[in-house]
């Protein structure tokens, strides 16, 4: 006999609360970030997850236990952690004879694997090593990807959206220029990604926008690409699909200025205004001289439509 799983409701307000906080929304939050070690790894790469925990923050968690897990045999381990913190995206940091200094990046959808990438640190300078002031945390970086390949090659375009995913935080409508602190730049070669972190410097120059400069803070890194285990077109077009109640219908007739204030336009027929109800007074009341002259009028045009009635009868009748 199957077994039938029991809907638990939830005994308490708290309980509650997280039951509605896992529960799909219209508009989703931040995605979090999961960062957790394999079973063996190595200072570098360890070193390069914290750093990108740390960019990650306060959207992430980092588990500090070990765990026996190679993602490409067998990922149900991972979909547990997923379904269990409600985070979305996580990074491993593995390490081994064959592929050393490991790391790999992923991203759920419905708390299972869509897309996962597998990554190769080479040239490792972490943040510590750069003596240099740095970002505040929860700054939402800007995303540079410099080269054709992420344009051309079909895998580098699944990454590139995949480091999309990982780093742009909430949705923003408008961008302010003192709020720009922070720049990723992803750069491919070959088989390669070369990311480099900046620090956005705002210095005076002689016209109202700002000079600006970059300051290298870290981490630096050349990611080489090792596996890739993607999500088949469908389904990742289903991941991709937005709610019908989030598409903004186009209203005819109906514009906005600068300032926000709507504007409508109306198309109104042709009026007769001679027939228009107005307000009865006795100020309006037509007089008997003009009640005659209309009377009048309306006969001599009756005597005009049957003239030329009987005319047109004439003109058929002799043709």
């Amino acid at each position: 006999m199957p077994v039938i799983s029991r809907i638990v409701k939830p005994s308490t307000h708290r309980g509650k609360r997280a039951i509605l906080k896992k529960e799909p929304k219209l508009v989703e939050d931040a995605k979090q970030t999961l960062c957790f070690k394999g079973k063996n790894t190595s200072h570098i790469v360890v070193d390069f997850m914290k750093d990108m925990y740390d960019l990650k923050k306060p959207n992430a968690a980092m588990m500090q236990k070990k765990n026996e897990i190679l993602p490409f045999e067998d990922v149900t381990l991972i979909e547990k952690f997923s379904t269990k913190c409600n985070a979305s995206l996580f990074m491993m940091a593995l390490h081994n004879k064959k592929r050393p200094h490991n790391f790999i990046m992923g991203r759920m959808y419905e708390h299972t694997l869509l897309d996962m990438v597998e990554f190769g640190i080479e040239n490792y300078k972490g943040l510590k090593d750069f003596k240099i002031p740095k970002i505040s945390e929860g700054i939402k970086p800007l995303l540079i990807f410099n080269g054709e390949l992420f344009e051309n090659n079909y895998e580098l375009v699944r990454i590139k959206n995949l480091l999309v995913d990982m780093f742009q935080r909430d949705v923003v409508a408008n961008i302010r220029l003192q709020g720009l602190e922070h720049v990723l730049s992803f750069t491919a070669i070959e088989n390669k990604i070369l990311l480099r972190s900046y620090r956005i410097l705002l210095k005076k120059s002689d016209c109202r926008i700002p000079r600006i400069e970059l300051e290298e803070i870290g981490p630096r890194a050349d990611l080489l690409c090792r596996r890739t285990k993607l999500a088949s077109e469908d389904l990742f077009k289903q991941a991709c699909k937005r709610p019908k109640e989030l598409k903004v219908k186009k209203k005819k007739n109906i514009s906005r200025d600068n300032f926000g204030t709507t504007f409508g336009r109306i198309h109104v027929g042709a009026q007769n205004i001679n027939s228009i109800q107005t307000r009865k007074m006795k100020g309006l009341k037509k007089t008997i001289v003009e009640k005659k002259a209309g009377i009048k009028r309306k006969n001599n045009n009756d005597d005009n439509d049957n003239s030329l009635k009987k005319s047109r009868n004439v003109t058929d009748v002799k043709e």
